[in-house]
């Protein structure tokens, strides 16, 4: 399929996929996007559960699997705010199909975000598959190829980064039985956050046992969804 480099509406890249009008990231503002949905409502929520539980170890690796690793545009995000938290990070990439290292050299996320990050924003890409590597002291990234049904983790997983394309174009990843999966990779008291506030999406989570809360969108969406896998 055709793909092509796109500016969105807060002046960051993305790629498109022409043939489903569909794109890796908001058109309405790819970096905004991944701010709210993915560190706002993931990474700082479950960051702020560990500094006020007895129950989550302050001092143990938080551990994020992300459906869909795609531009890294996510982990970039999440390793960044990982130095300014001091939290020690294992972060899982799942992606069927790695984008390209043309396509990455196009994006512009280092200029838009941090400058002084750009041999890490380098390393997330360059690094090989299939094996973990410490990308700096406090994140560990292993980047796995593979299709989301493949994934066999079993709590594993503090928090999960659900960005998969969008059920108008792939909806066989928004199905029961891939939230099941999602579910079992879940520790207890995990969450996972997505864009998406469809109410097939959230009718799938629920019907599999997380408990599902709508959110504020990002810009472009007016809610999105947070599941949190509750000790029973």
């Amino acid at each position: 399929m055709k793909r092509k480099i796109i500016t969105t509406s807060d002046g960051s890249k993305t790629i498109q996929i022409e043939e489903w009008n569909e794109q890796y990231h908001s058109i309405h503002g790819a970096i905004q996007e991944a701010n709210h949905v993915f560190l706002k409502h993931g990474l700082f929520f479950y960051a702020d559960i560990i500094s006020n539980s007895e129950l989550v170890s302050e001092s143990q690796p938080v551990s994020i699997l992300e459906i869909g690793f795609g531009t890294g545009l996510n982990a970039f995000l999440t390793l960044i705010e990982a130095e300014k938290l001091k939290l020690p990070l294992n972060y899982v990439g799942v992606e069927a199909y790695p984008v390209q290292i043309e396509e990455i050299n196009q994006l512009n996320y280092v200029e838009l975000i941090s400058t002084s990050h750009n041999a890490v924003f380098e390393k997330l890409h360059e690094t090989p598959w299939e094996r973990p590597h410490d990308i700096t002291p406090l994140f560990k990234l292993e980047k796995l190829q593979k299709f989301f049904k493949e994934i066999e983790a079993k709590d594993k997983f503090d928090i999960i980064y659900f960005d998969a394309f969008g059920a108008r174009v792939q909806p066989d990843l928004w199905t029961e039985d891939i939230f099941k999966i999602m579910f079992n990779a879940l520790k207890e008291n995990g969450i996972l956050v997505t864009y998406s506030a469809k109410g097939s999406v959230r009718r799938a989570m629920q019907a599999v046992g997380l408990t599902v809360e709508r959110l504020p969108g990002p810009p472009g969406k007016r809610e999105m969804l947070r599941a949190t896998k509750l000790s029973v």
